[in-house]
């Protein structure tokens, strides 16, 4: 009779059970045979599991070992697997007498000289193995402080093989150790902080609104006006990650491999900033296995796109399912899997290609100007929100008066604004802030007074705006009256979110002459 061990994979962002079965055949020739779609770090098991045998004293067996990973039909990748099979084979060939295995999961990879290392997408296997009922899962020290943030299941670390097999046999359980080290951190305040940035006060204003909501926004500016310095202090201001955020970040990063093992949930926002010459795969998600990409990896976070209009338009194009649904489906011929994508998208970008329109340093026609910007395509434009011109400062005239207010202090308004926007949608678990209101949501809270409706349809039918960017103004307009916590919104909001697109107003006062 065969054992079965129990033991768990990723799919996506979520885990799956997967039973380790082990028994020998007799009288065929001394081999281990691993079945059940495995990957090729899943056929290589059988090797590090003799040396793992031999070296910590036990016997290898002299008849073939067959090993199988079901369900047989899905296919399963990683190393982590191997604790669960060489425990699997030691009760099959009565080596060790384990008890109540089928309370235990395993998860770990075993070393050649029986150490276990730690693995990758610990979260979602610990979710599932809580889901499923199991009661204790058994894995490699260094995944301990992560596999604990799951409560409700027993998580029992070691750092060798021979420490299972006695805690299998005899119940004793390790002293825990106490080495949690928190990943995720940005830079203090003291190092970022919204107080160095000087005479952009109209900007950061517009950056309040953005971050308020969770609107998107580009930066338009010459060369060295400091839109990535402003950039990357946007994480300071923005709330503090629930548990439940926290929970899918790591969980997301765990699965990407891109945490250390043996580190805390990530409580701080993600901030990703990829090159311009990202490609496709790495910025949306894909490869073999259809990884997360950077729009996951931003998941409630920052993501930044630096020198917008140098990203390849098939590449920025590929952004406008994510920013609509606000997650991500990537098809493999190994399966497909689809991560959640809620970020908010920060870019930046210069106005010409020569980077000095409208000074006189720039010499570009209106043409190029138009040219140049088309590189990004209308109906991406239309998904961001907020596009804001950012002054060129001299420095040499920058008085006291132009210091900006802390991050501290911005951070306070965004978190009175969003705890607004907590209470307004209690009841739905879809919408977290402004920027993801429904159009039936829109109608409900954005009602404007006949004067502001009147100013908005002006505007709107003057510069052609569709009914998506119509719908994103009034969203815009709604996070504006709650940093003032006011019920309604006013004309006066109104005219705050009509300005707050610089590069219509801009594109709209250039001419081209056309060809004949």
């Amino acid at each position: 009779m065969a054992t079965v061990v129990k033991s768990f994979a990723v799919e996506g962002i979520n885990g799956f059970f997967v039973e380790i079965e082990a028994t020998t055949i007799r009288g065929q020739q001394q081999a281990i045979s691993i079945i059940g779609l495995g990957d090729q770090a899943v056929k290589e098991s059988g090797e590090r599991i003799q040396a793992a045998l031999e070296h910590c004293g036990y016997d290898i067996p002299k008849d073939k070992v067959v090993i199988s990973l079901a369900p047989g039909d899905k296919r399963k990748r990683g190393s982590h697997y191997d604790l669960g099979m060489i425990i699997g084979l030691l009760q099959q060939t009565d080596q060790i007498a384990a008890k109540n295995l089928e309370d235990v999961a395993f998860i770990g990879e075993i070393s050649l000289n029986g150490k276990l290392r730690p693995c990758n997408g610990i979260l979602p296997m610990v979710t599932e193995a809580k889901r499923v009922g199991v009661k204790t899962i058994v894995l490699p020290e260094a995944n301990c402080s992560e596999a604990s943030k799951i409560s409700g299941i027993d998580v029992i670390g070691f750092e060798k093989l021979k420490d299972v097999v006695k805690y299998l046999e005899s119940g004793v359980v390790p002293e825990r150790k106490d080495d949690n080290v928190e990943v995720g951190e940005i830079k203090s305040t003291s190092d970022i902080d919204f107080a160095d940035v000087r005479g952009q006060n109209e900007l950061i204003e517009a950056i309040v609104l953005a971050a308020a909501g969770g609107h998107n926004i580009l930066m338009v500016g010459t060369p060295g006006c400091g839109k990535t310095m402003i950039a990357s202090r946007i994480p300071t201001i923005l709330p503090t990650m629930t548990e439940q955020e926290s929970l899918e970040v790591t969980k997301l990063h765990s699965i990407a491999g891109t945490i250390e093992a043996g580190h805390d949930l990530i409580k701080k926002r993600p901030f990703r900033s990829p090159h311009h010459n990202v490609s496709l795969n790495a910025l949306i998600g894909g490869g073999t296995y259809a990884q997360p990409g950077e729009v996951s990896l931003a998941h409630n976070g920052v993501l930044f796109l630096d020198e917008l209009a140098e990203f390849t338009r098939g590449t920025l194009d590929a952004l406008r399912q994510p920013l609509e649904d606000k997650k991500v489906t990537i098809s493999r011929v190994n399966g497909t899997n689809s991560y959640p994508a809620n970020f908010m998208l920060v870019s930046a970008m210069n106005p010409c290609p020569c980077g000095y329109y409208p000074t006189s340093k720039c010499r570009c026609s209106d043409y190029e100007v138009l040219h140049y910007r088309g590189k990004i395509s209308g109906p991406i434009l239309e998904r961001i929100d907020i596009q804001k011109d950012v002054k060129n400062i001299n420095y040499f005239e920058l008085g006291d008066e132009d210091v900006a207010p802390s991050s501290a202090e911005l951070r306070s308004m965004v978190e009175k604004a969003r705890a607004i926007q907590n209470e307004r949608y209690r009841d739905d678990d879809k919408v977290s802030c402004n920027a993801q209101m429904t159009t039936g949501q829109i109608k409900q809270y954005c009602i404007l007074d006949a004067e502001s409706k009147t100013l908005m349809k002006k505007v709107c039918e003057d510069r052609g705006y569709s009914a998506r960017v119509i719908h994103k103004l009034l969203r815009m307009a709604r996070t504006a009256a709650d940093l003032d916590g006011m019920e309604n919104i006013t004309i006066n909001h109104v005219r705050k979110v009509l300005n707050c697109r610089d590069l219509d107003k801009s594109n709209g006062k250039m001419y081209v002459v056309g060809k004949m």
